[in-house]
């Protein structure tokens, strides 16, 4: 993350992020990061663990409602929470890159069940 005139500018890493680790290894890596920022008790990510865990994501000082806003914008369920595949299209929205060459990785991956 870097910024340019005040601005918050994201770099999409996840493009290179599969074409080193192919599909089925960029699909583990975000498993591994639901996993770091879910509630443990629960397997969801809450508003709770995903303020908790904010800091692993360089996100430190933020607000309720920005965390919140997080929460809603991939909360396609309306319970509040993030499941793992809900996590998971999450960061497809957020990646234009991947976007692109989604439905090529979904298909890819469409022999495990768990996404």
């Amino acid at each position: 993350m870097a910024t340019r005139d005040g601005a918050v500018v994201f770099e999409d890493f996840f493009p290179v992020m599969v074409a080193r680790l192919g599909a089925r290894g960029f699909m583990e890596e975000l498993s591994k990061g639901f996993r770091l920022l879910m509630d443990k008790e629960k397997g969801v990510i809450t508003l709770e663990s995903l303020r908790r865990n904010a800091g692993m994501l360089g996100l430190r000082g933020m607000s309720d409602e920005d965390v919140r806003s997080m929460l809603r914008e991939g909360d396609l369920d309306g319970d509040g929470s993030l499941s793992e595949r809900e996590f998971c299209v999450l960061m497809f929205r957020l990646s234009p890159g991947l976007m692109k060459g989604s439905k090529e990785m979904l298909e890819e991956e469409s022999t495990d069940s768990r996404f």
